[in-house]
């Protein structure tokens, strides 16, 4: 628009210029050929005043440009700002947005870990967790105790040896109860009651259509008890191809659902046992060495019941106690000596296990 302005006004002063020139011209032409003094006086100072106008309205168009450059200035520095503003709305709005996908996958994780832990207790609450303390004043038991107290502050992986019923898994619930982990859940794996080919899928977890017949997602055991512990019972029952992976678990704390490759990381403490003689199983390459080494960190030697026999009047009346609680009508309230004596007169091969079930169908019966 400017530079139009002053286009227009060079226009406009070549036209009077040209006009004058002209106006001489024919003052000067034909039957005038010389002029007077007061018309040359007269024409000059047509020429000045249109010069000074000229300059006048040039000065103006300048005024009017530096004017026009000082608004497009300023409306260029608020649409700057006015952009840089929206810039930084849409910034922040797209931090709030992630912040909000944060916390519904966050949302969804408690959501998915409360229905976890709520599976996972209703499994401690119908694998029959009959007794919640271990029974016994015997030097041997004593010793256990000891133990207990020992490594359950850690977090170190326990290996507990022993003979089949000899309370392994007792000795497993007191070390979980008395660590920090007491108010997450525990969560039990029975090596020799899964399949092979499902264990893999009941300790990681697997993705719908992993295989032939996984028409759901299900949460794996280590899932269950992230943040607790995993008593994995029988460990020398474990398919050697499994035993790798449960090494890579002890290492690096992650694996990967079946059929998924999406790396799930956990943080549990592991407690395994085995009634086998695991040195004999590692020569007969039944079991890895380096996994023996993981687990037995801390081992812990439980006792069979011939060891402790004196502890079995404790652990009678303690079983006594449990199963009248749960047959109202039993007329039995306690043991006779003789039977006492023929109790501790038994060689017990089913150690603790044994004579719970002994005690409970005199209940019963």
């Amino acid at each position: 628009m400017v530079k139009k302005q002053k286009k227009k006004s060079k226009n406009d002063a070549d036209e009077l210029r040209r006009q004058a020139e002209q106006r001489l011209l024919v003052k000067t032409a034909g039957e005038q050929p010389d002029l007077s003094d007061v018309e040359k006086k007269r024409l000059v100072h047509e020429l000045q005043v249109h010069q000074v106008e000229l300059e006048m309205q040039n000065e103006e168009l300048n005024r009017t440009q530096r004017e026009l450059e000082s608004i497009v200035t300023a409306r260029t520095a608020e649409l700057i700002e006015t952009n840089q503003h929206l810039t930084q709305e849409i910034e922040e709005r797209k931090k709030t947005e992630a912040t909000l996908k944060d916390a519904l996958a966050e949302i969804k994780q408690l959501t998915e870990q409360l229905q976890i832990e709520n599976v996972g207790l209703k499994k401690i609450i119908s694998s029959g967790d009959n007794f919640s303390e271990i029974i016994g004043q015997s030097p041997a038991i004593s010793y256990v105790f000891f133990r207990i107290d020992q490594v359950a502050p850690q977090h170190a992986t326990v290996l507990l040896l022993g003979e089949t019923g000899s309370g392994k898994g007792m000795v497993a619930r007191a070390i979980h109860r008395r660590s920090a982990r007491k108010d997450r859940p525990m969560i039990t794996v029975n090596c020799t009651a899964l399949p092979a080919n499902l264990i893999e899928s009941e300790l990681f977890g697997r993705e719908k259509g992993a295989f032939t017949g996984a028409h759901a997602r299900q949460i794996g055991r280590f899932e269950l008890a992230n943040g607790g512990t995993i008593f994995l019972d029988e460990i020398g029952e474990m398919p050697l191809g499994l035993q790798v992976k449960l090494l890579r678990v002890i290492q690096d704390s992650e694996f990967e659902r079946l059929g998924s490759s999406r790396t799930i990381k956990v943080n549990v403490r592991i407690i395994a046992a085995s009634n086998r003689n695991l040195e004999e199983e590692i020569k007969a390459g039944r079991f890895r060495q380096d996994l023996f080494y993981r687990l037995s960190v801390v081992p812990l030697v439980v006792p069979p019941l011939r060891e402790h026999i004196d502890d079995v009047p404790d652990l009678v009346g303690g079983f006594l106690r449990h199963f009248r609680e749960t047959v109202p009508d039993s007329a039995i309230e306690g043991v006779e000596p003789a039977a006492l004596e023929a109790l501790m007169t038994h060689d017990w091969p089913g150690n603790v296990r044994e004579l719970a079930n002994v005690v409970e169908r005199a209940v019963l019966l």
